[in-house]
């Protein structure tokens, strides 16, 4: 235990939890006879799973389709379909990051790419700066729910679970999120006198806009489908996702120049490094933790506070929501899941519920202050401070805390449809 209070310790004097979790494992090695070489092969083999070669084709696909006019098309489609209800940018700002959840997986890309072409909308039409960029931050965070997920990669990698199954028990509860979120924007807007556009799409309207958009729309199908006939491996799809999104934004919307390619491949190499960097370093601290018996030890701890299997996800869930208001995505995944296993097995519970629940709850932490990604990048568009975003964004997190709650005490929206699929 006194190693991960340390880990903490120095992360909380500001170094990058990859540095953190490095020196830790370093120094709990130095009161070892381990030699140093195993630092070295460790964080090797942390990395080595040909999998994990999906993480930057998503972000990569991700980034050309924002750059190729994808997203674009997307907002347009949903401002069709929903912009004239009460709230009406807001319910597009949602419906639009739903959409592109499922084509790019990723909650920063999603926030982005929605943000940059909703807010100064929403606030010329008079939406508090405040809470369109807390709306936006926390639609984004349905980007890792809705597959493709690129957590939901490194948790099946982890715990060799079938990606698969996981990305199918994320959609319930991704839908889920959304339509909760819809709900309150609705209940918000009447009562601050958030307009829509003024009149319904007529039915030629929308089979314009789905035109437009079908390109973008089939996106989702190729890739998941692909992973769940068995044509496609997720390493596969999210190649086939890169060569997609090349084909559409160059050849068909004719948006991508060399340039924005270019930058497409610099931002997917840069976050991917970040990405990697924490898996090793990650993998390094949680053999050395492994060695020395330490989650047997926590798990013992914990089975003398809970006396059932509901109080245990209770007790994980409370720890992972406040891990997630400071610690990254990836980080958190490959400390805490670690951690939380053997209790998990003690228990019985599934592996795929497990995993879609710690998704959920830690993407809610990446629009939770004070280090949650999503409002900074909202906040950073929008020009205002978190602190202005405070009251508003708690509004908005109560509907994304109750699909957690549903999602960890009711498994069936998790495990329904990849059972009734046969996965």
């Amino acid at each position: 235990m006194i190693w991960i209070i340390i880990l903490f310790a120095i992360f909380l004097f500001g170094v990058p939890i990859s540095f953190s979790l490095g020196f830790t494992t370093l120094l709990g090695l130095l009161t070892t006879d381990i030699p140093m070489q195993v630092i070295v092969q460790r964080m090797f083999t942390g990395v080595d799973n040909i999998t994990f070669i999906a993480i930057p084709l998503f972000i990569l696909a991700g980034n050309l389709m924002a750059a190729g006019g994808i997203s674009r098309r997307i907002t347009d489609f949903s401002q069709i379909l929903v912009g004239h209800w009460p709230g009406g940018l807001g319910m597009v700002a949602i419906v639009a990051s739903m959409m592109f959840a499922a084509v790019t997986g990723s909650a920063i890309a999603a926030t982005a790419a929605i943000g940059g072409i909703l807010l100064s909308e929403m606030i010329q039409q008079k939406y508090s700066p405040a809470y369109a960029a807390s709306l936006v931050a926390t639609s984004g965070s349905i980007g890792p729910i809705i597959p493709p997920s690129i957590p939901l990669v490194i948790y099946g990698v982890m715990v060799s679970t079938s990606i698969a199954k996981l990305f199918m028990g994320g959609i319930v509860p991704g839908l889920l999120m959304g339509v909760f979120l819809m709900i309150c924007n609705y209940i918000i807007s009447k009562k601050r006198g958030y307009i829509g556009r003024g009149k319904k799409s007529t039915l030629s309207e929308v089979v314009k806009g789905f035109k437009d958009a079908i390109l973008a729309l089939i996106m989702p199908f190729i890739i998941i489908g692909g992973i769940v006939a068995g044509i496609f491996t997720p390493t596969e799809s999210a190649a086939a996702a890169v060569a997609y999104a090349l084909l559409i934004g160059s050849l068909f919307y004719r948006e991508l120049t060399l340039k924005s390619i270019w930058q497409s491949f610099v931002d997917a190499a840069i976050m991917n490094g970040i990405i990697l960097t924490v898996l090793m370093t990650a993998s390094l601290f949680i053999w050395f933790l492994t060695v020395g018996m330490i989650p047997q030890k926590i798990a013992t701890t914990l089975m003398t506070i809970v006396g059932s299997k509901w109080m245990a996800l209770l007790l994980m869930n409370v720890i992972l929501l406040i891990a997630g208001t400071f610690i990254d995505t990836t980080s958190a995944l490959t400390i805490f899941v670690p951690l939380f296993l053997p209790l998990v097995k003690l228990y019985g519970i599934d592996l795929v519920h497990f995993g879609v629940m710690v998704t959920v709850n830690l993407t809610i932490g990446m629009c939770t202050p004070p280090l949650g990604v999503c409002l900074f990048v909202a906040a950073g568009v929008a020009n205002v401070t978190l602190r202005d975003m405070f009251k508003d964004l708690c509004m908005l997190l109560v509907p994304l805390l109750v699909v957690l709650g549903l999602v960890t005490y009711v498994p069936e929206f998790i495990t329904w449809l990849p059972n009734a699929m046969g996965l």
